[in-house]
């Protein structure tokens, strides 16, 4: 983000799934460097793997190798206490101060091993009862967690996990800015008042966001699978309609006071340089 900003700008990343494919994530790291973020935040090996080395690698080159803040995501299903103090240890040895706690997905197994830790709440809650000197992003749900019985629990598990010790929040993708809006002013009402970052993700081809509205249970504006509909079959047309799609997302919330966004970037460094091309000047002027 540049020095003239007011508004948060991060991308994410994740470890690719193939060894041999490693090299693409440092050429990417290389090219969002160029956007001047305030953070990259790595997600927790490759398609939720229970072997977070990948991950360790990638934040240790983004924090100093590419001298940009690393925010190393640690899911807590089926870890011990223990298994989080040798996690935050390897973080501390590389100079990692910023995590994203989460409780994590169930491994695509079923199978889950006997944890300390239920929720992320109490994650954030025992890294906090160690005195870690670390910034604690968490993870929240603008059209509700698809767990909670109502939106009204999900926003109360919120104030439970903020109140825990979280410094800031990074939303799950959504695709309309109105669920937005309407979830800032709940937690708002809520006195849940620490900077919330909007997580965009720009959708540039049909499995994509089939598997996206599966996995994460999100909504997609009418106006939105209209053109996907006519566009699904030429690739060229669908990747501009998702950038200006993200764009126009974006520059709709800086002009709503949004405290951040936190694009997700499916390791296409090429998607977030053209998207912030498109709003770079709307958000150097918030």
């Amino acid at each position: 983000m540049s020095e003239n900003n007011n508004v948060g700008w991060s991308f994410e990343v994740f470890p690719p799934k193939r060894t041999a494919n490693v090299s693409s994530i440092y050429m990417a790291l290389a090219e969002l460097k160029k956007l001047k973020p305030d953070f990259i935040s790595v997600t927790y090996g490759a398609g939720g793997s229970e072997n977070c080395q990948a991950t360790v690698e990638i934040a240790n080159a983004v924090q100093n190798n590419y001298q940009m803040e690393a925010a190393a995501h640690l899911p807590c299903i089926g870890l011990t206490r223990q298994d989080v103090e040798n996690q935050l240890a390897k973080f501390e040895e590389i100079g990692v101060k910023k995590i994203l706690a989460l409780r994590g997905d169930n491994p695509a197994s079923g199978i889950i091993k006997p944890g300390d830790f239920a929720h992320a709440s109490d994650l954030v809650e025992f890294i906090r009862s160690k005195n870690y000197d670390l910034n604690i992003l968490a993870a929240c749900y603008p059209e509700t967690h698809y767990e909670a019985k109502s939106p009204e629990e999900d926003i109360n598990n919120l104030k439970i996990k903020v109140d825990a010790g979280v410094d800031g929040l990074v939303s799950q993708l959504f695709f309309s800015n109105e669920y937005f809006y309407d979830f800032i002013d709940r937690i708002r009402a809520k006195q849940i008042n620490v900077p919330v970052e909007a997580g965009i993700m720009p959708v540039i081809n049909c499995k994509q966001i089939e598997r996206m509205v599966s996995l994460c249970k999100v909504k997609l504006p009418k106006k939105f699978t209209d053109v996907m509909s006519k566009f699904s079959d030429n690739k060229e047309a669908m990747m501009e309609i998702g950038i200006a799609y993200a764009a126009d997302q974006i520059i709709d919330l800086v002009a709503n006071g949004v405290d951040g966004i936190h694009l997700y970037t499916m390791n296409n460094p090429n998607v977030a340089l053209r998207i912030f091309e498109a709003v770079k000047n709307v958000i150097n002027r918030a």
